[in-house]
C-alpha cells in the first residue's frame, strides 16, 4: 500500500461530505500514471461504503462502486452486477448507474429495471434475495459506477415485531457493530468506509492485519468516523491457508463493550422466548434413552447421540425465531429438521430435562473471533456444565454418527456460551493426534511376474473413524463391497477385492473403533524387467480420503500465513512384503526420525531374508497451524510422502 499527496487529500475528501459524481477523476488520473496498473483487466477506482447509523442501533448504507473495464473477459464480468441481502433484516436496492465511455459520453442505466430475486440456497432456505442490475454492453476503457442503498444488517437474525421499520433494529437494540474486510480482489485506488453515528454512542474498533488511514471528526452531536486505504492489490492467497478473515486487513467495530455482554443477553433473550421449555412427548423420549445410564457421561453421550443422528440438517423459514432466538423443544422434537441452532436447541432441552444445566452457545466454523465483539458467528452449539463445574462443548451438527461428542474438526475454535452469569469468549483446546488414530498393517507378498497378494487391516478413531466409516454409514448394504474396492482401484485398475471383513456392523459406531480386513491380489502391480522388479509399498497409498494432509503442498519451501488441515491425527502404517526368493533391495536401510512442536515423523525400510519391511509414524499435532510451524509440519508430511512414493528395485542375484 502506498500514499502521496493526491490520494491523501481525497482520503479526507470523505470526512466533509459525500463523493460527488465524478470525484474520481482525480483517481483515474492517479491510475494512469501507475506503471503497475497498466496491464491490470479492470480497476476499482472507488469502493465505498457508508453506514448512518440510528439511536436503536439500525444502519442506513450507501454502498458505491466505481470500475474501470479494461479488458473484454472484464467487460464481459461487469455487464451485470448483483447484491445479495436479507429480507428478514435489512433491505436493498440499486439507486443509481452510470456508465462513462471511454469516447466521452456518458449513459445513465434505468435502476427501475433491476430485479429482485430469490438468491440461490442449498440446505438452508430462509427467504435470502438477490438483486441484479444489466449494465448492458461495455468496452474497454468504459467506466461503470453504481450506488446501492441498504438498510438493516448483515446477520439472518430475528425480526422484532410487527412494525415494517424494526427489522431492521439489531436483536441488542441500540447496540451497532459492523465487520468490514478491507482485502480487495480487484486491484483498487481507493477504499473507504464511513460511520456517521450519534457522538454519546460509545464505540471500539480496531483495524488487523495491516494499515489504514482513520480519522474521528465530532459535527454536532453526531460523530464521524473514516477508515481508508489505497493503492490495494488482491489479496495473495496460499493453498489450505486459514481464512482471510484470519490473515488479510479487516476493521472490526463494535457499541458492545464487552463480550460477557453478549452472553448474557443471548441467555435472557432464550430464556425469555422459552426455547427450552419442558415437552411431554420430548420428555418420553428422554426417559427411553436414559433408561440404563448411570454416568454424567453415558446420559450426555446418549442425548448428544440421539439428536445427531435423528434430526435432519435443512433450515427452511419457520417465522419468528430465525436468528438468535432458538426454536422451542416441541417444534424441534415434532418436525426432526432444522439448522445447527434447532440441533444445538432441542439438545438443550434434552439435556436439562434429564437434569443437566445445559446453554447455547455461538460459534465461528472456519475462521477466528478477536477480542472485539462484533458478532463474527456463523454456528450454533450446545454446552453442558458437568459435576466437576466445568462446562463441556458439545455439537450435535457436527457429530452424526461419529464418536465424538464434539468433533475435533472444531478444535482451536473461538465460542461464546450464551450462561445465566455471563462468559467470555472461549476456545476449544487441541485434540491430542493419538484421539484420531489412524492404523493400518499389510501382509503382502509380490511374486516374480508382479502380481501382489495379501491382506490389510485397518483401525480408526475420532475423526479417523468418521471419514472411514462414512461411506458405509450413508451408502446402502448393496454397495458397500463397492465402496471398499475402490479403494484398490485408486492404487490400481488391475486390483481385485477377495473378501472383505468389518468386524461388527459398521453401521453401530457406538460399539467401538471401526476395523476392517480386506484380502486382495493386483496383477502387475510391479513393474517387471530383466532381473527387476520396481514396486512400491501398498501401506501408505490407501484411503487418500482419511489421510487429507497428503493434499497439502509440501513442495513449497515457505509460508507466509497460517494453514489448516483436517483435525490432529496420528498415522501408522506398517507393511511386511515377501519378495521372490534371490531378490535383494538395491536400496539402502531407511532409519529417519524427524521431530518438532507441530509434527514428528519415524520412517523405516530394510530386508530380512526374503522378507520387507516398511514403517510410516506420522503425528500430525494441530488442526490450526501457525506460518512458523511450517518447516517441522513440511520436513514430517515431505518424509512420509517421498519414502511412500518411492520405487523400491529389487534385484535377482
Amino acid at each position: 500500500m502506498k500514499n502521496n499527496k493526491l490520494l491523501s487529500t481525497m482520503l479526507t475528501m470523505a470526512l466533509a461530505a459525500p463523493i460527488a459524481a465524478q470525484s474520481w477523476l482525480p483517481l483515474k488520473q492517479h491510475a494512469d500514471g501507475a506503471a503497475d496498473l497498466v496491464k491490470e483487466e479492470a480497476l476499482v477506482l472507488l469502493d465505498s461504503t457508508g453506514v448512518v447509523v440510528a439511536e436503536n442501533g439500525s444502519g442506513s448504507f450507501t454502498i458505491r462502486q466505481v470500475v474501470e473495464v479494461r479488458s473484454v473477459p472484464a467487460a464481459l464480468r461487469y455487464r451485470v452486477v448483483k447484491y445479495d441481502y436479507d429480507p428478514l433484516t435489512a433491505f436493498a436496492r440499486f439507486s443509481r448507474a452510470t456508465v462513462y465511455k471511454a469516447d466521452g459520453t456518458k449513459r445513465e442505466v434505468d435502476v427501475t429495471k433491476a430485479v429482485d430475486y430469490a438468491a440461490p440456497a442449498r440446505m438452508i432456505y430462509w427467504g435470502a434475495r438477490q438483486i441484479m442490475l444489466e449494465i448492458g454492453a461495455l468496452d474497454s476503457g468504459d467506466i461503470v459506477d453504481y450506488e446501492i442503498d441498504k438498510k438493516g444488517f448483515t446477520y439472518a437474525l430475528l425480526s422484532a415485531g410487527a412494525d415494517d421499520e424494526e427489522r431492521f433494529v439489531p436483536p441488542m437494540r441500540g447496540q451497532f457493530y459492523d465487520i468490514v474486510p478491507f482485502w480487495v480482489t480487484t486491484p483498487t485506488v481507493r477504499k473507504v468506509y464511513t460511520v456517521d453515528m450519534p457522538a454519546d454512542k460509545e464505540v471500539q474498533y480496531e483495524f488487523y492485519q495491516g494499515q489504514c488511514q482513520s480519522s474521528m471528526r465530532l459535527q454536532g452531536k453526531r460523530r464521524l468516523m473514516t477508515f481508508a486505504v489505497a493503492d490495494v492489490k488482491p489479496f495473495p492467497k496460499e493453498p489450505n491457508m486459514v481464512d482471510l478473515y484470519d490473515v488479510a486487513p479487516k476493521l472490526m467495530m463494535s457499541s458492545t463493550p464487552e463480550w460477557k455482554e453478549k452472553s448474557l443477553w443471548f441467555h435472557k433473550v432464550n430464556e425469555d422466548y422459552n426455547s427450552f421449555g419442558a415437552d411431554p412427548e420430548t420428555k418420553k423420549k428422554v426417559d427411553e434413552l436414559l433408561r440404563g445410564k448411570r454416568t454424567e457421561m453415558e446420559k450426555i453421550a446418549v442425548l448428544t447421540h440421539w439428536v445427531a443422528d435423528n434430526m435432519r440438517y435443512s433450515g427452511i423459514s419457520m417465522g419468528k425465531g430465525e436468528g438468535y432466538t432458538l426454536h422451542a423443544t416441541k417444534m424441534n422434537f415434532t418436525d426432526r429438521c432444522g439448522v445447527c441452532k434447532d440441533k444445538a436447541a432441542l439438545l438443550i432441552s434434552m439435556l436439562r430435562m434429564a437434569g443437566f444445566e445445559a446453554y447455547p452457545a455461538m460459534t465461528m466454523a472456519g475462521s477466528r473471533i478477536e477480542s472485539i465483539p462484533a458478532d463474527h458467528f456463523n454456528h450454533c452449539v450446545t454446552v453442558v456444565k458437568l459435576s466437576n463445574g466445568q462446562y463441556m462443548p458439545l455439537d450435535p451438527t457436527w457429530v452424526p454418527f461419529q464418536r465424538e461428542l464434539w468433533s475435533s474438526a472444531e478444535q482451536q475454535q473461538h465460542y461464546l456460551p450464551g450462561l445465566p452469569e455471563g462468559s467470555d469468549l472461549l476456545q476449544t483446546p487441541l485434540s491430542p493426534p493419538e484421539d484420531h488414530y489412524f492404523r493400518l498393517s499389510a501382509n503382502t507378498a509380490l511374486d516374480a511376474k508382479g502380481t501382489l497378494r495379501g491382506e490389510f487391516t485397518v483401525t480408526a478413531e475420532g475423526q479417523s473413524d468418521a471419514r472411514l466409516r462414512w461411506p458405509l454409514i450413508r451408502g446402502l448394504m448393496a454397495n458397500w463391497r463397492n465402496a471398499m474396492e475402490s479403494e484398490l482401484l485408486r492404487v490400481s485398475p488391475n486390483a481385485r477385492m477377495l473378501s472383505v471383513d468389518y468386524g461388527r456392523d459398521p453401521r453401530n459406531y457406538q460399539a467401538g473403533p471401526i476395523r476392517i480386513t480386506m484380502k486382495f491380489e493386483i496383477p502387475d502391480y510391479a513393474l517387471t524387467g530383466d532381473g527387476v522388479l520396481l514396486v512400491r509399498p501398498i501401506c501408505a497409498r490407501l484411503y487418500p480420503s482419511v489421510r487429507t494432509y497428503t493434499n497439502i503442498d509440501t513442495d513449497r519451501p515457505t509460508r507466509r500465513y497460517g494453514f489448516k488441515d483436517a483435525c490432529s491425527r496420528l498415522v501408522e502404517l506398517k507393511e511386511t512384503m515377501t519378495i521372490p526368493a534371490g531378490y535383494t533391495l538395491r536400496q539402502s536401510p531407511v532409519d529417519e526420525r524427524l521431530k518438532s512442536d507441530a509434527a514428528d515423523f519415524i520412517g523405516s525400510l530394510s530386508q530380512r531374508g526374503n522378507k520387507l519391511n516398511i514403517r510410516h509414524e506420522l503425528t500430525l499435532r494441530k488442526r490450526v497451524y501457525d506460518a512458523a510451524d511450517w518447516p517441522g509440519f513440511r520436513k514430517a508430511v515431505k518424509a512420509h510422502k517421498d519414502l511412500a512414493d518411492e520405487w523400491l528395485v529389487l534385484e535377482k542375484k
